[in-house]
């Protein structure tokens, strides 16, 4: 088969969650570059429609649409996934992407701060893959990529962060490890019915406000055996490689894309 013809999305229908965020909207430009129907699931409305007008604009014989969801709210999952396959007839990619950017160390995280993280982070992922399978299992065919991170793999290494606020919590880190096994067991339970699910990890992908902080920047970046981070295009070719027929002897994997942070 031809590499053009594997990585071929068109008639296929995904919904990716967080999908108007710094790295989720790379992620579905990825999808409508490769052809199929996206559909950006978040809270925000606004931000979520401006990003649907982009690919719009970008990717023309594409078919964009906002959908309305909070992965904390089961109803709200439910009646998304359902919108999702009335409006197209089918479900075959799930790309789990939200999270929750709440920051603080292990001394000054809260309860409800630990598990509003871990609701949205890891519980969300959970919800909606099982909404997700009720409609794969039907065509026996479904790629679900959980996105974790490379602090689901190791520990901050705090001296880079110094006295700054960016500070990634102990919730986020247990939430993402969290996504890493929930992956790996679902797609040991869902291989039977067709469906496919990997992790994707990425490293240093500080959003746009971060990176005005120069010194911090510099710390980052010499944490890379590649010396810097990583620019959200830079994650177009592993979701375009997850979600299409290029991995499909591929599940329960994870794909590390980091700069090499997690090689030293």
């Amino acid at each position: 088969m031809k590499l053009s013809a594997l990585f071929d999305l068109r008639g296929k229908v995904a919904v990716i969650t967080g999908g108007a965020g710094w790295l989720g909207s790379a992620m579905a430009e990825a999808l409508c570059e490769q052809g199929a129907r996206v559909f950006i699931a978040a809270r925000t409305r606004q931000r979520a429609e401006a990003v649907v007008q982009k690919l719009t604009a970008d990717f023309p014989l594409s078919e964009v649409a906002y959908m309305s969801l909070d992965v904390a709210d089961r109803d709200s999952v439910e009646g998304c996934f359902r919108e999702v396959v009335q409006a197209s007839g089918r479900l075959d990619i799930l790309i789990n992407n939200a999270y929750s950017g709440a920051q603080a160390s292990l001394e000054k995280t809260t309860d409800a701060g630990w598990e509003q993280v871990v609701d949205v982070g890891l519980n969300g992922y959970f919800r909606c893959m099982q909404e997700a399978v009720k409609h794969m299992a039907e065509s026996r065919s479904g790629v679900i990529i959980n996105v974790a991170s490379m602090y689901g793999l190791v520990s901050p290494d705090f001296s880079i962060y110094l006295d700054t606020s960016y500070m990634s919590s102990p919730a986020y880190g247990a939430a993402k490890a969290g996504v890493l096994q929930l992956s790996r067991y679902g797609a040991c339970q869902l291989a039977p019915l067709g469906i496919r699910v990997n992790s994707l990890t990425p490293g240093p992908f500080p959003g746009s406000a971060t990176q005005a902080d120069e010194s911090f920047m510099q710390r980052l970046a010499g944490k890379t055996p590649l010396g810097r981070i990583g620019q959200p295009w830079e994650l177009k070719g592993a979701v375009a490689f997850l979600s299409s027929d290029a991995s499909s002897y591929m599940t329960g994997q994870n794909l590390v894309i980091d700069g090499g942070w997690t090689a030293w």
